[in-house]
This record gives structure tokens, sequence and C-alpha cells, in this order.
């Protein structure tokens, strides 16, 4: 599995000649420096609906002729922008051709902006992503909450990509936590520094987890790490 960090909380992961791409807020994220013109993906993946994780998911969705997963109201959404959707729910799994999805809670918000109108958008959530012998576990956008600890106990996570950017999310402090409690070895910071009320230093967060012998990557956009 390769898993290559695009800004913001977005993800691009290939394994056995499949490609996702998770969370895609490429247009107007000063992080990103990639256009959605450049993905190539079988299948688009979405934690929630909000703009900075709902992204250019459509754009993308049609131009590769791909699904985008998603909780049920989200999907039913994309299919009425024209896109294709499948869709999910919480604590439901499903084995497509190469990889397989399972979403996980998470708590947060989740709604679409129409004008001046934001609309429920279904549940936010995590994902569970596995693809040959290996699980990435993207948390999405969430606080700390005590079922991290059966999600890690149930599944073996190869890498879990979590918020630390706080006001939104939760934080560096709760997010060595969740780290310790899915029981992985390896993380990703997401959702930190697109913004300045989401600023953080991965440098103090990487040499908290390494008190716990886990290992941080803070990655920068178009960065790659192979598990």
């Amino acid at each position: 599995m390769n898993i290559t960090y695009l800004g913001h909380s977005c993800l691009y992961v290939e394994s056995g000649g499949k490609k996702v791409i998770i969370d895609p807020f490429l247009s107007g994220n000063p992080s990103s420096g990639v256009s959605p013109r450049e993905i190539e993906v079988d299948a688009v993946l979405l934690t929630h609906a909000h703009d900075d994780h709902f992204g250019d998911s459509i754009e993308i969705a049609k131009r590769n002729d791909c699904p985008i997963v998603a909780v049920f109201e989200l999907a039913m959404h994309c299919t009425r922008l024209g896109a294709k959707a499948h869709a999910m729910n919480i604590g439901g799994s499903y084995t497509f051709d190469g990889f397989t999805v399972k979403y996980t809670q998470a708590f947060h918000g989740s709604s679409l902006r129409e004008g001046d109108n934001y609309l429920y958008a279904g549940q936010p959530a995590g994902i569970l992503l596995t693809m040959g012998d290996k699980t990435l576990y993207h948390a999405g956008d969430t606080s700390l909450f005590g079922d991290m600890k059966l999600i890690g106990e149930m599944n073996r996570i190869s890498l879990a990509a979590l918020p630390i950017g706080d006001n939104y999310t939760m934080g560096p402090d709760d997010a060595v936590y969740a780290a310790r409690w899915l029981n992985t070895k390896r993380v990703i910071p997401l959702h930190y520094n697109t913004f300045p009320v989401i600023e953080q230093d991965a440098g103090r967060f990487a040499a908290m987890l390494k008190e716990h012998g886990i290992e941080c990557y803070p990655l920068k956009s178009k960065e790659s790490i192979s598990l």
C-alpha cells in the first residue's frame, strides 16, 4: 500500500493496481498544489460533506467514471449532481474490486452548503480501507472517543491518519491517546496548518508519539509512505 498526502485531510492510496482518493479537497486548498484534473482513481471515498473534505469529489468521479463512496444521504446528493455513488452507513463494510471499505463512527458534523443554507448530509464517519494485507484507518474529522479502543482491538491497523488541528477536531494531545488506543505503530497527522485557526506543531506531535513507540509521518503535499 502506497499512501500519498495531498494536503489537509486528502490521501491518495494505491495498491495492487487499484487507486482511491479520500476527501479530495484540492481546488482552493493552499496546502495541496494538485489539480483534480491530475487525479486518476477507481473510487472517491468521503468521510463527510464539509467543503474541505467533499472538495472536488464530483469532478473527479465524473472524469474517472467511478463511484463516490459515502454515507447514504451524501451519496444520494452525489447522484443528484450526476455522479455515480455507492451508499453505505456507519458500521457497514463492502468489498469492491481490489479493496474493502468499512465505515466507523466519528464525532463531528456533516452538512452541504447551498447558497446561504447548510443542509443535513448524514452522519460523519471514519474509514477503514483494506487493500491486500494492509489496513489504513482515516479517522475523518472527529473528537477523541472511547470506541477507538474497540476499533484498535478488532482491526490490525497498519497506519492511522488522525486530525490534530484542534478547534474543529481533536488536537495533538487527544490524538496521541487515539493512536495508542488504535494500537497502531504509524500515524499521519491530518487537518492542520491549512488555516490559521488549526495551526499546530507537527514536530511536537511526532515527539509525543515517539515516547509511546509510535512513528509519525508529518508529510508535505505529494509526499508518500509505503507500507
